[in-house]
């Protein structure tokens, strides 16, 4: 597999100082899965009394680990929980050798971590097609269980990359009858990333306490407003899985609060927007707001049929402000418009109005703004009260040399 080597230009500065979570350990060993000079597996070791909450892909060809960590959801949530992730091999499209693999696996953590087996979770990501070398990684569990330290989170986010050129974290902490709550988390992802939710491993964590099915309600809900409002490409992966655990380690029952709820949707938002900011061979990071639109879920259509065409794509990546291909990808979308009530922005300079393009337009001054790095396209319908905002990147021929080169 080709080596990765040129971080995302729209990479933040550098990895985020991400509290210590009570209730949570890592560690990452080298195991070679696939890569070679590299960590690629992490393990979390979770306190009893841990709840978990997952959401994951809805692919109909969904990897043996997403099957396994469907299944264990809500289940028995008394107990110590465990999380086992390789980089490197998705486990994906394996057949029968895709459960047994996992069996194998979550089998030896539970061995060597004394965690129930119903509560050990895997994941894997990267290539299809080719049986997991399970074995490499359960020859590895002594080692990754005597490394176990709360410190090691940015440790984790690097073992669990493919084709992701930077590690992403986020945090946040609120303070809640006078004691304060943290929240932290990992991603990676950098193609195959599209609603449904993307070729995403994400996992937060929190020592706030609150039972398995009210965070399974606000994950759910909180995700449809992050991490299913992004895209690089359309393709919904195989092994899309996010996972949120929360501890109780803090001792503050966070059911129905407003503050946390917010801090939570900050912390997966910014992760999201940085799979975006890696988005394979990506140069733009781009916002697209909808609004006026005749009901909300109309507006995400439009957002989306904007943000996956690959004629508005290769455009901005082109630095060309062609808003007649956003016209075009809103005529197709399937959602209600009418072309007489449009209007379309590019950040501050109005393109069109009313179907019309605008009097004052000039396209230097659209085409100047194309130069930026972070770009905003707003569209108005005219129709209604529904909105929508979903980010997405441009097309480059980046993609496809890292797409071409991905199994060499």
């Amino acid at each position: 597999m080709a080596t990765i080597t040129k971080v995302s230009p729209l990479a933040p500065a550098a990895f985020p100082d991400l509290p210590a979570i009570d209730g949570v350990r890592f560690a990452t060993v080298e195991a070679g899965v696939r890569y070679q000079g590299r960590t690629d597996v992490m393990l979390a070791v979770l306190d009893p009394g841990t709840s978990v909450a997952g959401v994951f892909t809805l692919s109909a060809t969904r990897a043996a680990p997403v099957l396994d960590c469907q299944e264990k959801i809500g289940g028995a949530s008394d107990g110590p929980a465990a999380i086992l992730v390789n980089s490197g091999n998705a486990n994906a499209f394996t057949g029968h050798y895709g459960q047994t693999s996992v069996a194998e696996v979550t089998q030896a953590v539970s061995a060597a971590t004394g965690v129930p087996v119903e509560r050990v979770f895997t994941s894997s990501t990267g290539v299809i097609g080719e049986p997991l070398p399970h074995d490499r990684i359960v020859a590895q569990l002594e080692a990754l269980k005597a490394g176990l330290s709360r410190h090691a989170v940015e440790d984790a986010a690097r073992a669990i990359m493919t084709t992701d050129t930077f590690p992403k974290g986020a945090s946040a902490q609120v303070e809640i009858d006078g004691k304060t709550v943290s929240i932290a988390g990992i991603a990676k992802g950098s193609g195959m990333i599209a609603p449904d939710m993307a070729t995403m491993l994400v996992y937060i964590f929190t020592d706030a306490k609150i039972d398995q099915s009210a965070l399974q309600a606000l994950l759910g809900a909180q995700t449809d407003r992050t991490f299913n409002c992004i895209t690089v490409d359309s393709d919904t992966s195989t092994s899309d899985s996010l996972l949120l655990c929360a501890t109780g380690a803090s001792g503050v029952d966070v059911s129905g609060n407003a503050a946390f709820e917010q801090a939570l949707e900050k912390v997966m938002l910014d992760l999201a927007q940085q799979v975006v900011r890696d988005g394979e061979g990506a140069t733009k990071f781009v916002e697209i707001r909808v609004t006026g639109a005749a009901s909300d879920a109309d507006a995400k259509v439009h957002g989306l049929a904007i943000a996956n065409s690959p004629l508005v794509k290769t455009a901005i990546a082109g630095e060309d402000p062609n808003w007649g291909r956003i016209v075009m990808a809103i005529g197709k979308s399937g959602a209600a418009a009418d072309r007489d009530l449009l209007s379309i922005s590019f950040g501050d300079i109005l393109v069109a109005e009313k179907g019309w393009v605008s009097p004052d337009y000039r396209e230097e001054d659209a085409a100047e703004y194309m130069k930026g790095q972070d770009l905003v396209i707003a569209v108005d319908l005219g129709l209604g009260d529904g909105k929508s905002t979903v980010w997405t990147c441009d097309l480059t021929h980046g993609y496809i040399e890292i797409n071409a080169d991905y199994r060499s």
